[in-house]
C-alpha cells in the first residue's frame, strides 16, 4: 500500500474524484430522466402495459439512495482506469462512467494481488462520509503494495439498522462463489462473520445481471429463517440494483393451513421426517378405487358405453404415469384427474368414429366433463385438497394406520392422532409443521411453480420436509445453500451437510467453506470456538481477520438487571447498533429492566418488524443477525432452554461485530469456565 499522501499531494487527486463523483451522480440522474421519458408507441394495450412495467423496473432499479455514492473503488491499468459501483453509469453519448460492479471488467477489484496484480497498476478504495467522498487509499498492485486501512475501516464501520451490502469489501474467497456460475449449484458452510449472508444475496444480485433474461422469466427465491432476519436483509438487494426477488421464510412459503398451536418436540420432529412422504403419497393416491362398473358416455346427440375392463386400464394407466420417478415427468393427482376424463371421452370417440361418426375435438373435450364422466372419476378419482386430505389422516386413526403401515410404528401414529375432532379444517389446531405437510400434499396434487435460481439461508435447521418444500420451488433451477452445522439448532439438524443437500434435491452440491471471519473480532471467536469440540467437532474453527483486545467483556454479576441497564446506557453512548440476547423466557424481564431505566430498547419480534438500534433480541432468533456490539444475558440460561443449547450458545455468542459482554450470575457452561477474570 501507497504512504499517506501528503496534504499537496492527495489534495488534487481528491479534488479530482470528487468531480467524477459528482459527474456520475448528474449522469445517473440524466439516466432516471431518460427512463421516465420513454414514450409509449401506443401500439396495443399489451404493449404499453409492457413497456409501462418495464420503465417502472428500470427506475426503480435507478433510484438514487443519498447515502450510497456511485462508486467505491478504481482500478488503473497501464493505460485506463475504471471506477467501480454498484450499478453501470454511463454519460449522453454512451460512455462508462462507473463500471457495475458485476461486470467482468470489474473482476481484478476483487481477485487482484500483489502476487498476481491481473494486469492492474493500482488499485484505489475510497473513504466516505454522508455520502461525501473524504479520502482515498491506493494499492500500487504493479509495485507489489497491497493492504488496506480503508478496507478494515470499512469492514469495521459501525452500523445501525439493517444489513448493508458488501460490495466494497468483497474479498476473492466470497468472490469465487458470487461468480460461481448459475448452472452450479454450491453449499457455502460459513463459520460466524465470514459473511456467508451477504455472500448468497450478492450471488443472486449478480446471476440476475449476468442472466437477466433467464432469470426474469423463472425467478429467484431467497428462504430466510424468519421474518426478523429477512427485514433485516431486506435493503440489501435493492441497493444493489435488485428489486424484484421474492424473499420469503419457508412459514409463509408453506401457508396452506392456519398455523394456531404448537406441536410437542417429539410430534414436530415426526412430522418433519422424511418418511412423512411417504405417508402422504400413499394416503393420496389411496383415494383411488378401481371402477366396478361401466360408463354411458354422452357425445355429439349420442351415449357409448364404456366397459368396465377398459375403464380400469384407463386407470392403472394413469397411476402408473403417476409413479414416474422423474418429477419432470410425473404426472400429478389433478392433471391425473383430467388426464382420465379424456382417455373416458376418447374411448367414446372412438367408438363413434368405428361407427362413421365425426365427433370435433371440442365436442370430445365437452363429453369428458359431462356430468356422467364427472361422477364416474368422483367415485375412482376424488377431488381431494391439501387441508381436507391432511385432517382426515389426523382425526381418522384407521385412514392412517393403513397410509403409514411398515412406515411409522403404533407410538408414532399415535402422536399425529387428533384426540378431539375438530368442528372443520379451519379451525383445526394446525400447526407450522402440519403446513409444511399440507404444502407436501399440495405439490402431489398439482405441480408448484418453480425459480431458476433459490437461496436458503440457515440451512442446517431445516427439516427433510422443509428441505422438500423449498426443493418443489426449484424446479430445473440452480441453489445457494448457506449455513453453518456448528450452528445447527433444530432437533432435526443433520451432522453433515450431505442430508440436507440430498433433501434438497441437489446431492452433488459442492461444499465450499469460509471460515476467515471478516465481521467477529478474534477475541470473540476465540470464545465461542470453544465450544466446537463439543457441537462439531468435525469443522474447521474460524479465524478472525482483526484482533481488538478491548472486544470482549465477561463479568459475574449479583444483579444481572442491574448490570445490563449499566453496561447498555455504556455502550448505546457510542455509535452503532446494540442487541441485548437473552433466553426467549428472560426477555419480557430484561426489556423491563431497561424500560424501567429509560434506555429505548424494543423487543425483537418475528414479525417482521424493524430491527431497531438497541433490540432485546430473543436467543431464538438471533439467527443471521449482527451488532456492533452485544451483551450476552446468563449464557447458563441459554443452554437450559434447549436441547440444543450449546449449538444455540454458538450462535449467540457471535452475533457482534466489534464488543460482545457477556453478563452471568450462574456458572458459565463448561468449555467457558476457566476463562481469566477481568
Amino acid at each position: 500500500m501507497s504512504p499517506p499522501a501528503e496534504p499537496d499531494t492527495a489534495e488534487p487527486v481528491l479534488t479530482a474524484e470528487r468531480a467524477h463523483l459528482a459527474r456520475a451522480a448528474e449522469c445517473l440522474a440524466q439516466m432516471r430522466t431518460a427512463a421516465s421519458a420513454a414514450v409509449d408507441a401506443g401500439v396495443d394495450a399489451w404493449a404499453s402495459e409492457r413497456l409501462g412495467a418495464a420503465r417502472a423496473e428500470r427506475l426503480r432499479a435507478l433510484a438514487a439512495d443519498p447515502g450510497v455514492p456511485p462508486f467505491f473503488g478504481r482500478i488503473d491499468r497501464s493505460r485506463e482506469s475504471f471506477h467501480i459501483g454498484r450499478r453501470h453509469v454511463r454519460d449522453a453519448v454512451g460512455d462508462p462512467v462507473v463500471i457495475d460492479w458485476r461486470a467482468p471488467m470489474s473482476r481484478p477489484f476483487y481477485q487482484a494481488t500483489a502476487a498476481d496484480p491481473q494486469g492492474l497498476v493500482r488499485r484505489r478504495r475510497f473513504g466516505f462520509a454522508d455520502g461525501q467522498l473524504t479520502g482515498y487509499e491506493d494499492e500500487l498492485l504493479g509495485a507489489g503494495q497491497e493492504g488496506g486501512e480503508f478496507l478494515r475501516q470499512e469492514i469495521e464501520r459501525p452500523r445501525s439498522g439493517p444489513m448493508r451490502d458488501i460490495v466494497a469489501t468483497v474479498q476473492p474467497d466470497q468472490d469465487d462463489i458470487v461468480r460461481a456460475p448459475l448452472t452450479d449449484s454450491i453449499c457455502v458452510q460459513g463459520a460466524p462473520g465470514t459473511g456467508k449472508t451477504a455472500v448468497g444475496l450478492h450471488r443472486a444480485a449478480y446471476l440476475l445481471y449476468t442472466h437477466g433474461g433467464q432469470l426474469a422469466r423463472t425467478g429467484v427465491l431467497v428462504v430466510g429463517p424468519n421474518r426478523a432476519f429477512l427485514r433485516y436483509i431486506e435493503q440489501v438487494l435493492p441497493t444493489l440494483g435488485e428489486v424484484d426477488v421474492e424473499q420469503t421464510t419457508v412459514a409463509d412459503l408453506t401457508a396452506r393451513v392456519p398455523v394456531r398451536a404448537e406441536d410437542g418436540p417429539e410430534a414436530a420432529v415426526l412430522k418433519g421426517d422424511a418418511r412423512m412422504a411417504e405417508v402422504l403419497r400413499r394416503a393420496l393416491w389411496g383415494e383411488i378405487r378401481k371402477p366396478a362398473d361401466s360408463v354411458q358416455v354422452p357425445l355429439a346427440g349420442r351415449r357409448y358405453r364404456v366397459p368396465v375392463e377398459r375403464l380400469k386400464r384407463y386407470v392403472d394407466d394413469v397411476r402408473r404415469r403417476a409413479r414416474a420417478d422423474d418429477d419432470q415427468q410425473m404426472l400429478h393427482y389433478v392433471a391425473g384427474r383430467e388426464r382420465l376424463m379424456l382417455l373416458v371421452a376418447e374411448d367414446a370417440r372412438r367408438q363413434s368414429e368405428e361407427a362413421a361418426g365425426t365427433p370435433t375435438d371440442a365436442e370430445t373435450h365437452r363429453a369428458a366433463r359431462s356430468a356422467e364422466v364427472r361422477a364416474f372419476c368422483d367415485e375412482v378419482w376424488p377431488v381431494r385438497d391439501a387441508a381436507g386430505l391432511l385432517g382426515d389422516l389426523w382425526r381418522d386413526p384407521v385412514r392412517l394406520a393403513r397410509a403409514a403401515r411398515g412406515i411409522l410404528d403404533d407410538g408414532e401414529m399415535a402422536l399425529l392422532h387428533w384426540p378431539v375432532p375438530p368442528r372443520s379444517v379451519r379451525s383445526a389446531p394446525w400447526t407450522a409443521a402440519d403446513a409444511v405437510l399440507a404444502d407436501e400434499l399440495a405439490g402431489l396434487l398439482e405441480r408448484t411453480p418453480g425459480y431458476g435460481h433459490v437461496v436458503v439461508d440457515e440451512a442446517q435447521d431445516l427439516s427433510p420436509m422443509q428441505c422438500r418444500a423449498v426443493a418443489r420451488r426449484l424446479a430445473a433451477g440452480s441453489l445457494t445453500v448457506l449455513g453453518d452445522l456448528a450452528q445447527a439448532t433444530s432437533p432435526w439438524s443433520p451432522a453433515d451437510w450431505r442430508d440436507t443437500l440430498a433433501a434438497l434435491g441437489r446431492p452433488d452440491t459442492v461444499i465450499r467453506p469460509l471460515t476467515r471471519g471478516y465481521r467477529v473480532p478474534g477475541e470473540v471467536l476465540d470464545l465461542a470456538n470453544r465450544l466446537l469440540p463439543l457441537i462439531a467437532p468435525d469443522l474447521s474453527p474460524a479465524t478472525a481477520v482483526r484482533a481488538d483486545p478491548g472486544s470482549l467483556r465477561v463479568r459475574r454479576v449479583t444483579d444481572p438487571d442491574g448490570a445490563v441497564v449499566q453496561v447498555v446506557a455504556e455502550l448505546s453512548e457510542a455509535p452503532g447498533s446494540v442487541g441485548i440476547i437473552c433466553a426467549d423466557a428472560a426477555v419480557d424481564d430484561v426489556a423491563t429492566a431497561l424500560a424501567g431505566a429509560g434506555l429505548p430498547a424494543a423487543v425483537l419480534a418475528d414479525d417482521g418488524a424493524e430491527v431497531t438500534r438497541i433490540a432485546v433480541v430473543p436467543a431464538g432468533l438471533a439467527h443471521g443477525l449482527e451488532f456492533d456490539a452485544v451483551v450476552v444475558v446468563e449464557p447458563a440460561a441459554i443452554v437450559a432452554a434447549e436441547p440444543r443449547g450449546l449449538h444455540r450458545l454458538y450462535v449467540v455468542l457471535t452475533r457482534a461485530v466489534s464488543t460482545l459482554v457477556v453478563l452471568h450470575r450462574e456458572d458459565l457452561p463448561a468449555p467457558l469456565a476457566d476463562l481469566p477474570a477481568p
